[in-house]
């Protein structure tokens, strides 16, 4: 049976003009080359050092790019890609008052006038998703904003700036390459150099992975120890699930802790370990 949820902690910037592909495709990590209509590419916006600013789907519709990001961190995103458009034709506004955003999983939504659906580019388990006015009457039979994070969190696939801290995620070890987050033969783009210099350094240590626990989860942050050793750090979570940035050697472990609460790592099939090269 589908499961929809409407997704509030997420939201849609639009950028509009003739400039508009040509000037996101030159900030981004993916390419938009490879976006069209009913394919969109997921795509970070980064440091010039390389690390995590805003990650992102990007969605051409028309003559706009719809971009699904973080509710709350959106206005601060049109701020700083404004600071890269100098003579560029586009226009970026946040569109929170017009549209809601929904995922459906475990099957599909009904096409109906005035959505614009998508699949979700990231891993063909999370679904679609679909945006729709905000007048437009709610789909029947919703299901909580939770149930949605947790679908995801048991897939390892994180979201926003709770799993991804700001000025300090790397993507190569966040999954972003697994996930179609970059195009690694693209040209240039901001924080290119370093996020190509982890990968093909080997660089990785760590890697974000589903951990499970009983009840509700450790605040992000919260360090995870092997006995009295580091063994990583706690990111997003829901009861009984989130996600935990590990590092390579303690990724088998039965159990680490937190906070002296069991918590249990698993590597999800899709994310490709040093040694699996």
């Amino acid at each position: 049976m589908t499961q929809i949820a409407e997704l509030t902690t997420r939201t849609i910037v639009a950028i509009r003009g003739e400039d508009r592909v040509t000037f996101l495709d030159a900030l981004i990590t993916n390419s938009l080359e490879k976006a069209a209509p009913g394919e969109p590419v997921y795509a970070a916006f980064l440091t010039p050092q390389g690390k995590y600013l805003f990650d992102f789907t990007v969605i051409p519709h028309e003559d706009v790019l719809l971009i699904d990001v973080e509710a709350s961190r959106a206005s601060d995103l049109v701020r700083r890609l404004s600071l890269y458009k100098l003579r560029a034709k586009a226009t970026l506004t946040v569109e929170s008052d017009l549209w809601r955003t929904y995922a459906a999983w475990d099957g599909s939504a009904s096409e109906e006038a005035g959505r614009i659906h998508w699949t979700d580019p990231r891993h063909p388990d999370l679904g679609q998703r679909f945006i729709q006015p905000r007048e437009a009457p709610q789909p029947d039979g919703l299901v909580p904003e939770a149930a949605y994070h947790a679908h995801r969190y048991a897939l390892g696939i994180p979201e926003g700036s709770v799993d991804l801290p700001v000025d300090k995620a790397l993507l190569v070890e966040s999954g972003f390459d697994e996930l179609q987050g970059v195009a690694w033969d693209k040209g240039c783009y901001i924080g290119q150099e370093l996020t190509a210099r982890t990968k093909y350094r080997g660089l990785v240590k760590r890697r974000l992975v589903p951990v499970r626990f009983e009840g509700a989860p450790p605040a992000p942050g919260t360090p995870l120890l092997m006995g009295e050793r580091d063994a990583g750090d706690m990111r997003g979570g829901t009861d009984g699930i989130g996600l935990a940035l590990i590092r390579l050697e303690f990724l088998t472990a039965d159990a680490l802790t937190a906070d002296g609460k069991p918590v249990h790592p698993s590597v999800p099939d899709w994310v490709r370990l040093p040694q699996e090269k």
